[in-house]
């Protein structure tokens, strides 16, 4: 059963109220068991080609039917305006020649879900509410923020899904993040990328390496993939939905 919120987030946009989408797994109805949750970026992406910000989703809804991981996934809907999303999801202020300034303002994503969202999640659904039962996953921006997350946040998120995450962003910032992180033991990190895709940004492919050695430098329990024929856009991170939910134990 997919539940849809709408939620505004006061500290970055108060007008603007963002679809929240609670996907619960197959037996939730028919059980009083608890369950963990996983948060995931681009919540618009994720379910139906409908709803999506480009016509192709995810299909998280056909794949939690037939597979049930095992966890209530919650979807949150990036902003549509402008360089926003871009924003919301950087924890570097950075500047490209075709974008422009980019605020990054992860920080205060990163606070709302925790001390908004994840409360109001806990309250109205059977959830396991630890560390050890709380995960994190996103694509392309989200999947940097997702990396800032279970670094940055590692007492409060045990698992990240970290799908072409946007390390071009400012390499050495997250070379920095990794390295000086406080990572707690059985940390579980999916990082991957589309072979299609690394060419898209001359920086990223260094930056890739390095934080997959900077990880099990600090004996991070980490699967990295490259994607073959995997390329950036919804329809190929469907296709990786299997991989990584396998990966972290969920299916």
């Amino acid at each position: 059963m997919i539940e849809k919120w709408q939620m505004a987030i006061p500290e970055l946009r108060p007008d603007f109220e963002r679809r929240i989408y609670i996907c619960t797994p197959p037996g939730y109805d028919t059980s009083d068991e608890s369950y963990p949750v996983m948060y995931l970026f681009d919540g618009q992406n994720l379910f139906f080609d409908e709803d999506a910000s480009f016509g192709t989703s995810w299909n998280l809804a056909e794949f939690v039917e037939c597979n049930d991981p095992g966890c209530i996934l919650v979807g949150i809907e990036s902003s549509p305006f402008g360089n926003e999303r871009l924003e919301e999801y950087s924890p570097f202020t950075h500047t490209t020649p075709e974008l422009g300034h980019i605020f990054g303002v992860a920080r205060t994503t990163m606070n709302w879900l925790l001390r908004t969202l994840k409360p109001a999640i806990d309250d109205a659904f059977r959830t396991i509410s630890d560390r050890d039962h709380t995960y994190i996953g996103g694509s392309s921006m989200g999947g940097l923020i997702s990396l800032y997350a279970i670094t940055a946040y590692n007492e409060m998120f045990s698992r990240a899904v970290c799908l072409s995450p946007s390390l071009w962003v400012h390499p050495e910032k997250v070379r920095h993040m990794i390295s000086s992180a406080k990572l707690a033991e059985h940390t579980r990190i999916y990082l991957d990328y589309g072979s299609e895709e690394l060419p898209n940004h001359a920086a990223t492919y260094h930056a890739l390496l390095d934080s997959v050695q900077l990880f099990l430098n600090r004996s991070v329990d980490l699967t990295f993939r490259i994607e073959p024929y995997g390329d950036h856009s919804e329809a190929s991170w469907a296709q990786r939905v299997p991989v990584f939910m396998r990966c972290l134990d969920l299916v």
